[in-house]
Formats: structure tokens, sequence, C-alpha cells
């Protein structure tokens, strides 16, 4: 009775710790990284609705850097979602604002310093509230 109470202990201590399938780490890597692009979008929106709220001339190259930041800090998923959000806003703006292409390449460079995780400060406006 000992032999199999042992064997029946021993078989689920290594049932518990033994790997789960490749498949279903595939489906839990891509689940986190849809959790991460989902929550980066939100970033990206956060730092869009700041800017929109500040109203601080010369600030939009801070606010871009970050939501960049705080999105590619989330993960792949979430550098991911930056990505496109920005080249598809600056695609978008750059034939429509008529700032022009300098403007475009300066925001462009601001969107990257920020999901590479380059402090957004670098660009914040003096005189933009705290709060910000």
């Amino acid at each position: 009775m000992r032999l199999w109470v042992c064997i029946a202990l021993l078989s689920t201590v290594l049932c518990a710790s033994a790997g789960r399938p490749a498949v279903v780490e595939r489906i839990i890597q891509a689940g986190k990284f849809v959790r991460d692009a989902a929550g980066g979008a939100g970033d990206m929106f956060r730092a869009y609705q700041d800017m929109r709220k500040a109203n601080y001339k010369g600030a939009d190259k801070y606010f871009h850097a970050r939501g960049n930041y705080d999105a590619a800090r989330r993960g792949p998923g979430g550098a991911w979602a930056a990505k496109v959000i920005s080249d598809a806003r600056e695609n978008w703006q750059s034939g429509v604002s008529g700032r022009g292409a300098e403007d475009t390449r300066l925001d462009q460079e601001a969107n990257e310093w920020g999901r590479r995780g380059g402090d957004p400060n670098r660009y914040r406006p003096k005189g933009l509230p705290s709060k910000y």
C-alpha cells in the first residue's frame, strides 16, 4: 500500500512540474502580445488626450515620445502597437496638416526615441505644466 501511495505522489509531482506543450506556450505568448498591444494603444491614446488637453505649443514631440515610451514598456505587443499607430498617424498627418516633411521627420524621431526606451523629458518644453 505504501508503495502505491509513493508512486501516486511521485506521479502527481512529476505531472505538476512538467512543462506545457509548445502549442499551449505559443497561445499564451500570443495572448500576452495582444494584451500588451491593447494596453499600448491605450497608452498612445492617453498621451494624445493629454496633448490635446495641455494645448501647449511645442509639446507635441514630448507627447509623441511619452506615448511610445509608455507603450513600449509593456513589451513587444505594446512596441508594435506604438509603431503602427505612430506610422499611421504620421502618414495621415503629413498629407493633411501641411506642416511638412521636416516636422514629420522630427515627430518620427521622437516616436523612435520613446520606443527605444529614451527619456521622453528630452523633448519636454519649458513651462509645460508638471501634471503632464
